[in-house]
């Protein structure tokens, strides 16, 4: 509540504060943000002890380094303005959203033992690429992380398993509709048919995640029959297999329900929050989110997080990283919205032909590098608006362009651990159970060695 008196006194700033002027910044405002990721990529390998106790206040320091010289040079009306709006209408809706689905999912226990042979761990993959578009990969992920690391809990090789789980199910699976990913959740409030996707981006889609499939298989199977005989199995069969927790269902029902509502109810009423503007649809889904956390709580029967391991400590991480990204990307963000204006010029000006004709494969690779290490959704909508942000003339005409952006934006948000949420998420909760996952160039090892090939196969058959 202490916070409370501060923003009161610098209301009039706040309401009053301009938006972020990209031709006030330069390459070196980038460096908080690299610095943030270089944290990220190398704390947990060069200093585990120090980065396990003190990646919060890491986090903080690299914001400050935004912030205090966006202050000095801007004032302290415009960086308030800017730091209030994205932390109340960009930080809080991801936070709350991901905090709905992590306590919901982690509310649903499977029973009964399941056996981590190369055909269930393909199977529980597929199933989790088919759920990533009903509930998104947020909630897929959540939902059947827990389990599959349970039935993998007797082998010595499973983080191959892991990094395909993320692969498949965290990022392609998510791909068919608004409700998967959400850059394609922006692209629909942008105009963008409920369906398009699964048009224009399923062929893609299944290629990528039969592809991965197959390459996972192949893998597991390998590993497999390489390991023998199995140690006992450190979680004996129960009786009979079995969901507990299953009443955690509506919740993850009403997550999907309030994110679909304040996409399609449009009451035009607009609250004025210290200078942010903040749509009533947007205000009732994020309190219905936290309503929804705690009818989750509440609704859980004793015991169930217990026996599924349930812990914060992953969420806590994820939240704390992400506070440090979502501000020291502020000004990339700003200099990709300005195009040929901005610093980025070079950029914008490889996706199109001399004549101005946009180039599909070229849209296709920028904004998937891009998603890959800046959040994919607010990457999507610039490359959205830079393709002319005409909904029904990108739906027709420019088809091939939006697919290209949609299909970046979501498959090579996989590229490392921090282009989409759940791939964090996923690190997290895995570690949490003991598995030791690559470092952060480790595993862009696995997707640069695994991934990319299939991506650029993809691209290839269907954007040249």
């Amino acid at each position: 509540m202490r916070a409370w008196p501060l923003l009161l006194l610098l209301s009039p700033g706040l309401a009053q504060a301009a938006s972020l002027d990209a031709s006030a910044f330069g390459p070196l405002w980038a460096l908080p943000f690299v610095g943030m990721l270089l944290s990220i990529a190398l704390g947990p390998l060069l200093a585990p002890r120090f980065w396990h106790h003190h990646f919060g206040k890491v986090a903080l320091f690299w914001a400050a380094c935004f912030v205090l010289p966006l202050a000095a040079t801007q004032g302290l009306g415009v960086t308030a303005g800017a730091v209030w709006h994205t932390l109340l209408a960009e930080y809080l809706p991801f936070v709350l959203l991901l905090v709905a689905l992590f306590t919901a999912s982690g509310g649903i226990y499977v029973r009964g033992n399941l056996h981590g042979s190369p055909a269930l761990n393909t199977g529980l993959m597929a199933l989790g690429a088919v759920l990533a578009s009903v509930m998104g990969t947020t909630g897929a992920s959540m939902l059947l992380i827990r389990p599959l690391i349970r039935a993998n809990d007797n082998r010595r090789h499973v983080v191959h398993v892991i990094v395909f789980f993320i692969f498949i199910v965290s990022n392609a699976g998510g791909s068919l509709t608004p409700l998967g990913d959400p850059p394609l959740f922006l692209g629909f409030l942008q105009g963008v048919s409920f369906f398009w996707t699964v048009r224009h981006v399923g062929p893609e889609m299944l290629f990528v995640v039969g592809l991965l499939l197959a390459m996972f298989y192949a893998i597991d199977r390998h590993w497999y029959a390489k390991e023998g005989v199995l140690p006992v199995d450190p979680t004996p069969d129960t009786p009979r297999l079995g969901l507990d927790g299953a009443i955690n269902f509506l919740p993850l029902g009403l997550v999907v329900g309030l994110v679909l509502l304040s996409g399609l109810w449009k009451p035009g009423v607009v609250f004025d929050l210290f200078g942010t503007p903040l749509a009533l649809q947007s205000l009732v889904r994020d309190l219905g989110l936290v309503g929804v956390t705690l009818l989750s709580l509440a609704l859980t029967p004793k015991g169930v997080r217990e026996r599924n391991q349930f812990s914060w400590a992953p969420m806590a991480e994820v939240a704390k990283l992400f506070i440090g990204i979502f501000l020291t990307m502020m000004p990339v963000l700003v200099m990709l919205q300005a195009g040929l204006n901005g610093p980025f010029a070079g950029l914008v000006q490889w996706v199109s032909t001399a004549e101005g004709q946009p180039i599909p494969l070229a849209y296709y690779w920028l904004s998937g590098w891009l998603s890959a290490f800046l959040d994919n959704a607010p990457t999507y909508l610039v490359f959205f608006n830079l393709a002319g942000g005409d909904a029904a003339q990108l739906m027709a005409g420019g088809a091939a362009t939006l697919a290209a952006i949609s299909a970046g934006s979501v498959f090579m948000g996989a590229m490392s651990y921090i282009g989409n949420a759940p791939n964090f998420m996923v690190k997290a909760i895995a570690e949490d159970r003991g598995i030791a996952m690559p470092s952060f160039f480790g595993y862009m090892a696995w997707s640069c060695g695994l991934l990319l090939p299939v991506l650029a196969l993809m691209s290839w058959i269907f954007f040249r």
